[in-house]
């Protein structure tokens, strides 16, 4: 049977897995990750879910159900959402989840131990098991638990964890109150104890346990040290999303930098030392791809969680992409790289094809809402808001999903496309109006670094001549010229309308880009390849 295409998001469009950690038990690969709602007014508002695909079909993913929710936590709703979680399967056989709960906007994320639940199957129903425990059974809660990913490490059952901030840098830090004062709410613990860590209560952490899959074996230490100035993790310093694999008899952790749109790697001969930076493994912004600067990102950035894993003989990432103008409707997508023969793992730039096992079929119409790069050219930084100024974005009005706010100069990207015989494209657009915006109906909140984006972001607002009637640019590269042009009508309807205009593609593998000119917003729902 032929397969399907797959493309980026992979799963389908309402659904938002973040944080994923995919995993191979049996036959097919299983995506553990966080669950965002559509259109949600925080992190992880949902149940978790997973879907799993065949190992030899990465295009048949299929639905499992909820395998866990977060009233199963004894400690709910105190803390009402369950953070991203990863899986293991215990020297027992059977399967392990272990995840951190937090409240709306994270708070309190960094105060709790580790929770753990338990299946005989990967994809559920789990039942609480308990939550990871010293020796005399008290909680553990050495370092901050947060992330955590599991590990078994050929019968040596691993946690990794952490989070870290740069207050413990600073030289004056145990006489600076503010720093204390702001470790001490984030954290939940007191001063004294703070304090009492000869390095930092930050920072990446490993604990060793039992084959109980909860009481601590080997107790928690860091696998990288704290203060990283002076090395190789200067540029990179970890942040959050523990993840390990090996990859022969070298061990790779991944993990989200303090640049926060990146997932990052490191190696080390050990799995609880010596780790030296690697690089970059993917960026949501396509940020350092071919040396792109951070003002010249291809997307609205923000928070990423993944990890890396072998399908088949072929090795990808996967990570996320943000949505709804914010870090909380995030989509689960993946890209394929390449281990080099000397361990290292160079930065892939995000496309639309993804897993697919290569480009994309110029037939028929795809999703406007998979387009790897959509810029207006100032686009945003995520800081745990949503942002109430316009730009293009991904979103949503019920069972309809459109890329909205199209201004000016606005750039909609997809790689790659297999072109072959193509005379036309057709796209699918509206104006934007009061009566079809979009609009979060949702609680208001307004962080200081969100204020500061949108202040930048609508400062540098385009100022460029607006034509006098709008048009489409229809390119095959990022900046170069157009291989076609669809003009937009002078009264464009604010219902979905169907435009196209004759292209002069030669066929062979290209990007497809669309590059919108006009003063007016509007929103576009898909485009289509027209054959001869």
């Amino acid at each position: 049977m032929q397969k399907k295409q797959v493309y980026n998001p992979f799963l389908p469009l309402d659904e938002y897995i973040p944080d994923g950690e995919p995993h191979i038990f049996g036959e097919r690969v299983y995506i553990f990750g966080s669950h965002d709602k559509e259109g949600g007014y925080t992190f992880c508002m949902e149940d978790y879910v997973t879907y799993s695909a065949p190992v030899d079909d990465l295009s048949d993913w299929r639905y499992e159900g909820v395998i866990y929710k977060a009233s199963q936590d004894p400690y709910y709703p105190n803390l009402k959402y369950m953070y991203a979680p990863d899986v293991v399967q215990g020297n027992d056989g059977r399967y392990y989840l272990y995840y951190c709960m937090a409240g709306d906007y994270g708070c309190g994320g960094y105060t709790r131990p580790i929770s753990v639940a338990v299946c005989d199957t990967p994809a559920g129903e789990y039942e609480f098991l308990g939550y990871v425990k010293n020796p005399d059974g008290s909680p553990m809660m050495k370092y901050v638990c947060f992330d955590p990913a599991a590990f078994n490490d050929n019968g040596t059952i691993r946690i990794y964890y952490g989070t870290q901030y740069g207050y413990e840098e600073e030289p004056d830090f145990r006489e600076n109150d503010e720093y204390i004062q702001k470790e001490m709410e984030m954290f939940g613990r007191t001063r004294e104890e703070i304090l009492s860590y000869p390095d930092s209560i930050m920072g990446p952490s490993m604990v060793v346990l039992e084959d109980d899959m909860l009481t601590v074996k080997e107790e928690a230490k860091h696998i990288i040290p704290y203060k990283v100035k002076g090395t190789s993790f200067e540029k990179h310093p970890f942040f959050e999303a523990s993840s390990m694999r090996k990859v022969g008899e070298k061990y790779y952790f991944v993990y989200s930098s303090w640049l926060n749109h990146e997932l990052c790697y490191a190696t080390s001969d050990f799995p609880d030392r010596d780790f030296v930076f690697g690089g970059t493994i993917v960026s949501n912004g396509d940020i350092g791809y071919n040396g792109r600067p951070t003002e010249e990102k291809l997307n609205m950035t923000g928070t990423t969680h993944g990890s890396i894993i072998e399908i088949n003989n072929q090795w990808y990432v996967f990570y996320h992409r943000l949505t709804h103008k914010s870090d909380y409707s995030r989509q689960a997508c993946a890209e394929k790289i390449t281990i080099a023969p000397d361990g290292s793992i160079a930065q892939v730039e995000i496309t639309s094809c993804g897993l697919n096992e290569c480009a994309l079929k110029t037939e028929g119409a795809y999703p406007a809402i998979i387009a790897c790069n959509i810029t207006n050219g100032r686009m945003p930084f995520g800081s745990n808001s949503i942002y109430t100024f316009s730009f293009p974005n991904v979103t949503n009005i019920g069972d309809e999903r459109f890329i909205a706010e199209i201004g000016n100069n606005t750039l909609l990207g997809y790689k790659y496309f297999d072109f072959k015989k193509v005379s036309e494209i057709g796209i699918v657009i509206r104006k934007e109006t009061e009566k079809n915006k979009v609009r979060q109906d949702a609680p208001a909140r307004k962080d200081e670094r969100c204020e500061a984006e949108a202040a930048r972001c609508m400062a540098a607002e385009n100022s460029s001549e607006l034509p006098t009637r709008a048009y489409f640019d229809i390119l095959t590269a990022e900046k170069g010229e157009p291989v076609g042009k669809i003009p937009v009508p002078e009264e464009l309807s604010e219902e979905w309308e169907s435009l196209s205009a004759k292209v002069d593609i030669p066929d062979g593998i290209h990007p497809l880009y669309f590059v919108y000119h006009g003063k007016d917003a509007v929103q576009m729902k898909e485009f289509e390849f027209i054959g001869e």
